[in-house]
């Protein structure tokens, strides 16, 4: 097998955006006149190797064009060009939903679900995009990962039969082999760490059970695991360490948990910043923690913050529905109730007949109707027998509160964004003799 250095692996996939931007124009969204912008941007940096910048730049393009396709493939090609498949393979998969025969995200895909071991996922992949209009390149791409994929199955199969006969060092040969392709696939990483324990090369052993508890969304076991590899090798020290990690924080999980049932969100929260804490290297258990602070946030009435940290943990798995139910109710204590909507709208896609979706939705949208009706005078906190000059003191009074130049906070920003608009037109309608009248007399002007 090749073994491809960074810099070639990063020269690849900018050689494939080429191609892209070649071959597609992206979907025009023109509900935000930055989009295309942040699009152009974005391609630019990508190719200068910022990866950071131009990440930020698709960041906002998927957030001003959600039904962009290419903002999405894009954003996916940063993520692997950042060595980040995991948060790579949710945008992959959003940009075919746009785009069923989108061929380049299906052989992106379909490469990542058999590094993964995924094997079945990646055959569907490819077949669909062979089923498609490939370019020549892709044709051949796309039947040398299925030739590749037929050999994994072989070996895959040859290794379980090696080890139905106990024959663990022909198994642990197989399984290399396996993971020389499938390098995410965490169940051939622990299969094989088995059959090095049993052949007593312990070294070996545990540097699988550590690959495969990186990969693995619960690695808990993995501790334990190695705790008593290193006992069982005398090694007392680092056998205690992992241990006591491992049991450190199923006790700090188990104790934020308890304090979310007593309703304490609040002591919860920070308990959960204790956790992220005792493993700030193992980035499941960092989402883990950002996912149940979410909830405690969000269920404490913290809804700023909520949304910013519900947000952290959507941008690495954009399809979880306790998540999303979960920011959908910050926005609603926040009065986004189009963000929320939105929220329930995407939950509701991954779990249907969920109640708290179903009335969560019917409130928001409920709330949402309501408030387009609001009254401009409560709007802009002035009486309705109140004055021209009156009228103006207030909105420059409310248009200095929400000025967006005041946040620099992304998420505080943009909701000032919305304020600083909502107060516009009731100022415009109520400084307009004829046009007041109108609104007085029930009818919009």
């Amino acid at each position: 097998m090749i073994k491809v250095g960074y810099p070639a692996l990063l020269t690849y996939i900018l050689h494939v955006l080429v191609l892209m931007g070649m071959r597609y124009e992206g979907v025009k969204c023109h509900k935000y006149g930055s989009v295309d912008s942040h699009m152009l941007l974005g391609k630019k940096l990508l190719d200068a190797g910022q990866l950071a910048d131009a990440l930020s730049h698709f960041h906002a393009a998927v957030d001003g064009c959600p039904k962009n396709y290419m903002a999405y493939y894009r954003r996916a090609t940063v993520f692997l060009a950042m060595r980040k498949s995991k948060s790579a393979l949710p945008d992959l998969s959003r940009a075919i939903e746009l785009k069923p025969d989108f061929t380049s995200a299906l052989l992106q895909r379909g490469n990542l679900y058999l590094k993964q071991g995924r094997l079945d996922e990646a055959k569907r992949d490819l077949k669909k995009l062979l089923k498609s209009t490939p370019s020549a390149e892709e044709v051949r791409e796309a039947q040398s990962l299925q030739t590749k994929s037929g050999e994994i199955e072989r070996l895959v199969d040859q290794a379980r039969i090696s080890l139905w006969r106990r024959d663990y060092e022909t198994a642990a040969a197989q399984l290399s082999m396996v993971i020389e392709t499938c390098v995410w696939d965490a169940t051939s990483r622990e299969t094989r760490a088995e059959c090095f324990l049993q052949m007593g090369e312990m070294g070996k052993a545990i540097g699988d059970f550590k690959a495969a508890s990186k990969l693995k969304s619960d690695n808990t076991q993995a501790f334990y695991k190695l705790a008593t590899i290193y006992y069982n090798l005398g090694d007392h020290e680092m056998s205690l360490m992992h241990y006591e990690r491992a049991k450190k924080l199923n006790n700090q999980i188990q104790a934020a948990e308890e304090l979310i049932r007593e309703q304490r969100y609040t002591d919860a929260v920070r308990k959960y910043e204790t956790v992220m804490k005792t493993e700030p290297n193992v980035r499941h258990f960092s989402l883990l923690a950002k996912e149940r602070m979410c909830h405690a946030l969000a269920q404490g009435q913290q809804a700023g913050r909520a949304v910013s940290v519900c947000g952290e943990v959507l941008q690495a798995d954009p399809e979880n529905v306790s998540v999303l139910k979960d920011r959908a109710e910050a926005y609603v204590q926040e009065e986004e109730y189009e963000e929320a909507i939105k929220d329930y709208k995407t939950a509701a896609k991954h779990s249907k007949n969920d109640p708290r979706i179903t009335e969560g939705l019917k409130k928001a949208q409920q709330l949402l109707k309501e408030s387009q009706k609001r009254d401009y005078y409560d709007i802009l906190g002035v009486k309705r027998t109140a004055q021209k000059n009156d009228i103006v003191k207030a909105y420059r009074r409310l248009a200095q509160k929400w000025h967006p130049d005041m946040f620099q906070d992304p998420y505080k920003k943009k909701k000032a964004e919305r304020k600083f608009v909502e107060i516009a037109l009731p100022k415009d309608v109520l400084t307009d003799p004829a046009m007041r009248a109108a609104y007085d007399q029930g009818r919009t002007p």
